[in-house]
């Protein structure tokens, strides 16, 4: 019969030891063996000299108490090394110098069997921790780097223990249920098979199938690793913070953010993973791809759904106004009348939806950005001819103010229609107004693209970024002096041609530009002229060719318009594939926001027509409220009145 004595084990807290029939006492919990206590009831014969002789020749049973040694000898912390849990206080007083068992396996095993308990609860433990890790990590980095309130801090706690206690991970038939669910695929009669190989000790399913890889499989399936990037980004909604799925995503790819470098940082702090856990920490927390945009937003409505949490509309003030600064257009001027229109249609798109077929949020708000600007700036065709046309008077025009771009508006009136009624001067300002922001967007549209300026600055930061994000933790399986000199010969080889083709540019920059010059001051009026039909045909040509791209075409401006101060409601045709119509000033102003959201300029123009499809819905539904007649079956009192 193995007896068992309750002692505390200096490595885990266990209370519990084993014996393991060697004369030894073992933890039940981490197979760590009892210095200062061993059992003396062996053969005479077996007897030998162990620490200075602390064994007795005597043939009864007796516990021999010896004083407790101050630190683990290197040699018994080496028989124990893949068992152990590395605890801060374990690290400070041992280290391993690699030192291999001084004793035959033959006298008895160091190591207590595993049991079935022991494999799933490690792996589940490690793995719910290994998340939370993460979620903590992303938290402390979008405070810390990006300034967002600490309140997230408190809210992604609740949020993730309310998502455990919803999958019941934490449950104790969670590992027959997958168990059970991993036979029940397979279709027919199973046929039963013996484990083999050096796997043959841990529990298998009746298909011969390793436990170990279900339990990891059915964690990963029920708490996957972009759980915690939806989290982050969950807590920062809930928050009210102007932070898009956009930016988690950007941050997370630049290593701003730890989601594929992270399983380093939680190594550290776990440990390596225990002979209970036979899965590599880089297998168990390093995401093999990414996540898209849309199913990240998806994701965290899935998860707030879950846990039952009620979600507020995202924070449209601080959005719009983000995305108009980055557009560099007037804020003060557009955002307090999209304000407006947010709070008097309230579109059911803003808020956050489980769905990956719904268009996101982030569309929505900015549909409701360009409406604004189509109304307050009549941007209805016409405008960004004439920019094409007279580029160098509108440029002139901007610098002297107003006033000038109404002469060029009647000296050119077959390319600039006014839809405005009013005084000239009102007219005039409308129109400068309305140039002034086509030209921002065009000139803006090259300029936004998204960049990873980290890393995509020079090949030298680039490759920093690959040492330390994309090939985390990677490093050769042994010293080859060989491969390193070639590395440092050719790091030199492009250092030298970096600084000759930098030399090389400077020199051609420094040219003077003779025959331009020449062209400018020597130039008359009809070269000035044709040069801007030029110009105007080019940039036309250009337009009709992106579109072309996109599958949009072009509406040439309106010569008889019939409806004064009227808003164009654009719609798509479907010959085989959709097709939409536009004129040059919405395609301009719509390819801009559509960039600056991250999304296609179709998708863009679908959630344009959409809100614009609810903003009539509205105005009908008022008309005829309003059109109604009065019902004269009222009582006295109301009559009066």
């Amino acid at each position: 019969m193995t007896e068992k004595i309750r002692r505390c084990c200096e490595v885990c807290g266990n209370i519990s030891f084993v014996d393991g029939g060697d004369g030894f006492f073992y933890c039940t919990r981490c197979g760590s063996q009892a210095n200062d206590i061993i059992d003396t009831g062996v053969d005479d014969d077996d007897l030998f000299n162990v620490d200075g002789g602390i064994y007795s020749a005597s043939q009864r049973r007796q516990y021999s108490q010896v004083p407790k040694p101050e630190t683990i000898s290197q040699v018994q912390l080496s028989q124990h090394l893949e068992t152990l849990k590395t605890f801060d206080d374990y690290d400070e007083r041992n280290v391993d110098d690699g030192v291999g068992p001084a004793e035959p396996s033959d006298f008895g095993s160091s190591q207590i069997s595993l049991t079935y308990t022991d494999y799933y609860s490690e792996i589940r433990l490690r793995y719910v921790m290994g998340v939370q890790v993460m979620i903590q990590m992303q938290c402390k980095a979008l405070v810390e780097k990006f300034n967002v309130s600490p309140l997230i801090v408190g809210l992604a706690g609740p949020i993730w223990l309310r998502l455990l206690a919803h999958e019941k991970v934490l449950s104790d038939e969670w590992a027959d249920n997958a168990i059970n669910e991993s036979e029940s695929q397979t279709q027919g009669e199973i046929k039963l098979s013996q484990p083999t190989g050096s796997n043959k000790t841990e529990p298998h399913n009746l298909l011969g199938k390793r436990a170990v890889t279900i339990w990891h499989r059915s964690l990963s399936n029920m708490i996957p690793l972009p759980c915690s990037l939806a989290i982050s980004f969950l807590v920062c909604h809930v928050a009210r913070e102007a932070i898009l799925p956009t930016d988690i995503l950007k941050w997370a790819l630049e290593g701003k953010l730890p989601y594929f470098a992270a399983f380093l940082e939680i190594e550290k702090q776990l440990g390596p993973p225990p002979r209970s856990c036979p899965i590599s920490t880089s297998r168990m927390f390093r995401p093999i791809r990414t996540i898209t945009l849309q199913k990240l937003e998806s994701l965290a409505a899935f998860i707030a759904r879950k846990i039952g949490l009620e979600l507020p509309s995202v924070n449209f003030h601080a959005i719009a106004s983000r995305y108009l600064k980055h557009l560099s257009l007037p804020v003060e001027k557009i955002l307090p009348q999209a304000f407006q229109v947010y709070e008097w249609s309230m579109p059911p798109e803003l808020y956050l939806s489980d769905s990956d077929i719904r268009l996101p949020s982030r569309v929505c708000v900015m549909s409701i950005l360009i409406v604004t600007m189509r109304i307050l700036y009549d941007l209805n065709g016409g405008k960004w001819e004439l920019i094409s046309s007279c580029s160098s008077n509108l440029e002139s025009a901007v610098e002297k103010g107003a006033g000038e771009c109404g002469a060029i508006a009647e000296d050119d009136s077959a390319s600039c229609d006014s839809d405005s009624h009013g005084s000239t001067s009102d007219m005039s300002k409308s129109n400068f107004d309305a140039l002034k922001l086509l030209k921002i967007l065009e000139e803006k549209y090259t300029e936004l693209s998204v960049t990873y300026a980290d890393f995509s600055k020079d090949l030298q930061s680039y490759l920093l970024y690959c040492k330390d994000v994309v090939f985390a933790g990677l490093e050769p399986a042994y010293d080859d002096l060989e491969e390193e000199r070639i590395i440092e010969d050719l790091w030199d080889f492009y250092q030298s041609h970096k600084a000759k083709a930098s030399e090389d540019g400077k020199t051609d920059c420094g040219r003077t530009p003779k025959e331009g010059k020449k062209f400018r001051d020597d130039g008359g009026s009809n070269t000035a002229n044709h040069s801007q039909c030029v110009l105007g045909e080019t940039a036309l040509g250009q337009l009709k060719a992106d579109m072309g791209e996109n599958r949009f075409v072009y509406i040439p401006p309106r010569k008889n318009v019939k409806k004064k101060d009227g808003y164009i409601r654009y719609a798509r045709k479907k010959d085989g594939a959709y097709h939409y119509a536009v004129h040059a000033d919405y395609y301009i102003l719509l390819r801009s926001c559509a960039k600056v959201a991250q999304v296609d300029v179709r998708t863009m123009h679908v959630g344009v027509l959409a809100f614009e499809k609810r903003l009539e819905m509205l105005e009908s539904r008022i008309k005829f409220c309003l059109g109604k007649r009065i019902p004269d079956d009222f009582c006295d009192f109301c009559r009066d009145e």
